[in-house]
């Protein structure tokens, strides 16, 4: 379905299950991205587009968001997840990675303040964790480290019913919407390893591409 124009949400989950990966905007990969599969015309209208799939394509349960790629959001296939996981973590729970004083304070109290929710709105947790100018970089921090994904997005209402402007974020933990057993799954696996077959997941849909260009988007 490499040629298959992204048109609704059924298309864009299928082109993440079989891609195992999609980046929502261009990077240095041609193709690879909701960006240039969905036509112009469905970006910037009255009716849902790309934008507001973003919820019903999470919702279904078959793949994860979040910032994974050069803190750009990408779509995840679950069957992938485990193995960025491993890469990105090294093996590391978030607790084993406080005992080893590898992270930061802020991404420590922004982390159990998601845990301890299960699930919250950004601007809830913004709020909690003192409104920080420095909120989305602690955010998306936590997110190219797996340890943080978006679970939803919602919108404002209007009276009538309408809803309107941006969709807020609601995160979550992968741990909490998956289980800790998929996320964890493929810990034994070295990270270069799981590095290693997650480029050539994306290079065997990309076969002109070269391994230093996709080293280069995962990082």
């Amino acid at each position: 379905m490499k040629n298959k124009a992204i048109t609704s949400p059924k298309i864009l989950s299928e082109y993440v299950i079989e891609y195992g990966f999609l980046p929502f905007f261009k990077n240095g990969i041609p193709g690879f991205s909701v960006e240039e599969k969905c036509p112009s015309d469905l970006w910037f209208t009255d009716k849902p587009g790309p934008w507001e799939w973003k919820g019903p394509v999470i919702r279904e349960g078959k793949c994860a968001y979040g910032k994974f790629f050069k803190n750009k959001a990408v779509y995840v296939s679950l069957d992938m997840l485990p193995y960025l996981c491993s890469m990105r973590r090294d093996g590391y729970d978030f607790d084993a990675r406080c005992d080893d004083d590898l992270v930061f304070y802020k991404d420590k109290e922004i982390y159990e303040i998601i845990q301890k929710h299960g699930v919250i709105l950004s601007k809830e947790l913004r709020k909690l964790s003192g409104d920080d100018k420095s909120f989305d970089k602690y955010i998306t921090r936590l997110q190219m480290q797996t340890y943080v994904v978006t679970k939803d997005f919602v919108y404002e209402q209007s009276r009538d019913g309408r809803r309107y402007g941006w969709g807020v974020a609601v995160y979550s933990t992968p741990e909490h919407l998956y289980g800790r057993d998929l996320v964890t799954s493929q810990y034994k696996t070295p990270p270069e390893e799981c590095k290693r077959i997650i480029v050539e997941k994306i290079r065997s849909h990309f076969p002109g591409t070269d391994e230093n260009t996709v080293c280069k988007l995962i990082k």
